[in-house]
């Protein structure tokens, strides 16, 4: 799918306060690493994340959803009343119903004729939603919209460090389906796309291209359907099978994308869906595209989810590292397995949101995107 008339006009994004190391996690789960007889260092080795960020206990998804979505707005000359259409599109949301979009609606006082929901699909979410908007512009039915999300991983991650250190029958083989789950981080983030003719930027998004192979559905699954910040979950990850079904998936969805008429070499940069060190090389690997040329976060926010993606796009915009005049390719996965990726141009990149010292200097130390 190709785009003519839509610009990628700002991005918000809202960073968590709380920091949380891999070694933290591994002091909790010590009774286990001590029965198992498993090194200390482990989940970093494997991962390639060194930490990750939670939200102050009881923050409703809407909070920090609505602060970024803010940033967006008011970092952009689009006025309030060309939104006309807000989507909150996180895995994590306030409550089943009413839509956590309509409190984020609410707090931003957007147009009674803005169109208001909640989409849900795994990490690909927010990506899924900047396509629902740009195809409404592109067809002349909005002239603006915001997707948004937030994931909170906290109760992710204490829910699976107390089920592993309660379980006495674990071994090294079964406590292999929840290591993913303890690379969980969370974060926030927002996407203002608007009709280039109200732009004043022309950040483009020229194309995209969507597969989804769901015979793989079953390789990563949580318990139940849950909302809130509260919500106590399990997952189950098959890590090998998904790494290697993700790639495949990725290489044709890829293929596709250059079937809409971009080159590979016409990429100045890259971002990757955010799940850890092993599976960013094999993607960028098969993708035939250069590691030195791509940007990543995970090292310091794990995996995010749905907003991981858009993060990390916001991180290597506001940082430098992905220059004004780039063509970057946004290269997204996500359970089931889908997979979306979009060709973007960034002519004047506007990125709102508070770095904190320990961001900053993460930043610093986060692999360069080319030139």
């Amino acid at each position: 799918m190709n785009f003519e008339r839509v610009a990628i006009e700002s991005v918000g994004f809202t960073l968590p306060p709380d920091v949380v190391s891999s070694s933290d996690i591994e002091n909790s789960l010590s009774p286990v690493y001590e029965r198992l007889r498993l090194p200390a260092g482990r989940l970093e080795l494997m991962s390639g994340i060194h930490q990750r960020r939670f939200w102050p206990s009881g923050t409703p998804i809407s909070v920090p959803s609505s602060r970024s979505a803010r940033l967006a707005l008011e970092a952009s000359n689009i006025d309030s009343a060309d939104i006309g259409c807000l989507i909150h599109a996180s895995v994590c949301r306030d409550y089943l119903e009413p839509a956590t979009a309509c409190r984020v609606h609410a707090e931003l006082g957007l147009s009674a004729s803005c169109w208001v929901y909640d989409l849900s699909n795994a990490c690909l979410g927010l990506l899924n939603g900047m396509v629902q908007i740009a195809t409404l512009i592109e067809t002349g039915a909005i002239r603006a919209g915001i997707v948004v999300g937030t994931e909170s991983a906290r109760n992710l991650v204490e829910s699976t460090v107390a089920s592993l250190v309660s379980d006495k029958t674990l071994t090294r083989q079964t406590i292999k389906p929840s290591f993913a789950s303890l690379t969980i981080g969370s974060g926030s983030c927002a996407i203002l796309l608007a009709d280039r003719r109200l732009s004043q930027t022309d950040n483009r998004l020229l194309s995209c291209a969507a597969r989804a192979e769901c015979q793989h559905h079953t390789l990563c699954q949580s318990e139940t359907d849950q909302a809130g910040s509260q919500m106590q979950p399990l997952m189950q990850t098959d890590s090998e099978q998904l790494l290697h079904a993700g790639v495949s998936v990725g290489v044709r969805t890829f293929d596709q994308l250059l079937a809409t008429g971009t080159t590979r070499d016409q990429f100045d940069a890259s971002v990757c869906h955010q799940v850890g060190s092993t599976h960013r090389k094999m993607m960028l690997e098969a993708l035939q595209m250069p590691e030195q040329h791509d940007f990543t976060t995970y090292s310091w926010l794990g995996n995010t989810g749905s907003v991981a993606l858009p993060t990390t796009l916001a991180m290597g915009l506001c940082s430098g590292a992905i220059k004004p005049a780039s063509n970057v390719a946004l290269l997204g996965i996500g359970s089931g397995i889908n997979s979306v990726m979009m060709a973007t141009r960034w002519q004047h990149p506007i990125v709102a949101g508070e770095l904190d010292e320990n961001a900053r200097s993460n930043l610093q130390l986060s692999q360069p995107a080319a030139t």
